[in-house]
């Protein structure tokens, strides 16, 4: 049976190698098989793309490159009429570009060409247009040089209908040196570009320049051996929120060819880069991803089976959801801790959530795959906290994570001409007299107190807000006061050194009659403890 079994398998082995990896494609799933036929296998790596034929794609190159009016803007090297001439460094057309409506699920057609101003009889390239969408930065080459492209600019004529003006080659372009794939960044005070410069890292690297107000371009500056490598990294684009980077990449850690990446942009760099998984990259070549919103956008990729070179592809990502979730808890009692304020940071220190935990001390807060983050926490009668977390799963996961806290010494000060042991608040539940078990903690210092100071004696002293009669918030009062004794007294306290009195509603921390707000009310519910002296 085993022996009949290994022949089984050995023939499906031999005919699935025999038909080739181009039999193997379907959709997306091409580049999870392929990667790991890969020496160097990289998994989905927290993204779960559905990437399908964006619906234009010919037996020439199609390139995406940005949007316009609603438009994605394409550079392909197919020609509308007539015979074309061949670049003899591509073996195809000299490059134009294309301008394709998009209907509601992303797929593009009719094709036209995008302005008889920027297409030329050279090769125009890679495009990128302000949020205004008044300024276009462009790329071009000439026959002669066709593998040096220069950087362009033009400005959108007022009123016009893609009337193109004042178009200027701009003073980064450099002799012998290719600017290429500009990108303008949302707020559209950056442009980012690929070239290679004498002084790249690699044979293309990643820069980027600021756009002065007068709309010149600063300084190139190379984006840094975090980013750039000794291969070559081209294709920038940036999240719509603007935090993180995508580009394509022939170094870094990779499957094969130009692999997609992404790294979270900080405040003094760029985090290392993570390739974008196997769902999206192939032994081939994935370039110009570009997002029409959150999770979806468009990828160009040389991988078999497509039409042509390069080929678009709508590129959706089904977003990985994470949480991180737990308690927050007393250190030395691991007492649940209400009404916590629980902030979510992220590897900066700026703030991405917050929330109060809940009657059951829980808390939780969405994270993304392999992102950094800090949990900061704020109560009376703690320490604050910090506790830094990592998501480290690449899969739909939650982590679990309790925050125990320390807490703060008990103070004795003057208040009020009276000396006491100054503490957070003392909880009970809505007109209830039993004491919160949060609050054991609190009475817990009062305890250390006593027993550091044997002389000591104590009366406590509780109040109510103005809501409800006065007889019946005099009476809670009393009850409270005395619950707290009690506490007391079965810690080991002698009942000789402790006194309660209630005082109702009569001695407001807060005198705001009949319009008090919830903090108001909250200050007049109070339990104090005065020393006798």
């Amino acid at each position: 049976m085993k022996t009949k079994l290994s022949f089984f398998i050995f023939l499906i082995s031999n005919i699935i190698l025999s038909q080739g990896p181009s039999n193997l494609i379907a959709s997306n799933n091409f580049s999870f098989n392929n990667s790991r036929s890969s020496l160097n296998s990289i998994d989905a790596n927290g993204f779960e793309f559905e990437l399908l034929d964006a619906g234009v794609n010919t037996k020439y190159s199609e390139i995406g490159s940005g949007f316009f009016r609603n438009k994605l803007i394409m550079v392909s090297s197919k020609k509308l009429g007539g015979l074309a001439k061949i670049d003899p460094n591509t073996n195809e057309a000299y490059k134009d570009l294309f301008c394709l409506d998009i209907d509601k699920n992303g797929s593009l057609s009719l094709p036209l060409l995008f302005s008889r101003i920027l297409n030329t009889k050279n090769s125009e390239d890679q495009l990128t247009f302000s949020p205004d969408q008044k300024t276009v930065y462009y790329t071009r080459s000439s026959k002669e040089n066709s593998m040096e492209y220069k950087l362009y600019k033009a400005i959108l004529e007022e009123d016009s209908h893609g009337n193109w003006i004042n178009e200027a080659l701009l003073s980064i372009n450099k002799t012998n040196v290719s600017i290429e794939n500009p990108f303008v960044s949302p707020k559209g005070d950056k442009l980012y570009f690929s070239a290679n410069m004498p002084e790249s890292i690699g044979g293309y690297d990643l820069y980027v320049s600021d756009i002065n107000a007068d709309g010149t371009l600063s300084t190139p500056k190379n984006l840094g051996d975090n980013i750039n490598t000794r291969s070559d990294e081209k294709y920038p684009s940036l999240s719509i929120d603007s935090k993180y980077l995508y580009f394509s990449s022939k170094g870094h850690n990779n499957i094969g060819g130009f692999d997609l990446f992404t790294s979270k942009i900080l405040s003094n760099g760029y985090k290392t880069p993570r390739n974008m998984g196997n769902t999206i990259n192939t032994r081939y070549d994935e370039v110009a991803y570009f997002l029409a919103a959150k999770n979806k956008g468009y990828v160009s990729s040389n991988r078999p089976n497509g039409k042509g070179g390069f080929d678009i592809y709508t590129a959706t990502n089904d977003e990985i959801i994470q949480t991180i979730k737990g308690q927050v808890l007393d250190l030395e009692t691991k007492i649940k801790l209400p009404n916590t304020l629980v902030i979510l940071k992220d590897e900066e220190g700026k703030e991405i959530s917050r929330q109060r935990t809940k009657t059951n001390a829980s808390y939780s807060f969405h994270v993304t795959p392999f992102e950094s983050y800090s949990i900061t926490t704020q109560k009376d009668g703690f320490k604050d906290g910090d506790f830094k977390f990592e998501a480290t799963r690449a899969y739909n996961t939650s982590y679990t994570k309790d925050l125990e806290l320390l807490t703060t010494e008990p103070v004795i000060a003057k208040v009020e001409d009276e000396l006491r042991i100054v503490l957070e608040n003392i909880y009970f539940d809505f007109n209830k007299w039993g004491i919160k078990e949060e609050s054991f903690i609190s009475l817990n210092k009062v305890l250390k107190v006593l027993k550091e100071h044997p002389e000591m004696k104590l009366v406590i002293n509780a109040h109510t807000d103005n809501k409800g009669r006065d007889s019946y918030n005099l009476n809670l009062s009393k009850k409270r006061a005395a619950s707290a004794v009690t506490y007391l007294i079965n810690n080991g306290i002698n009942k000789n050194r402790l006194q309660s009195r209630g005082y109702g509603e009569t001695k407001p921390k807060i005198d705001c009659k009949n319009d008090c707000t919830d903090e108001n009310l909250q200050a007049n519910r109070r339990v104090e403890f005065v020393i006798l002296e």
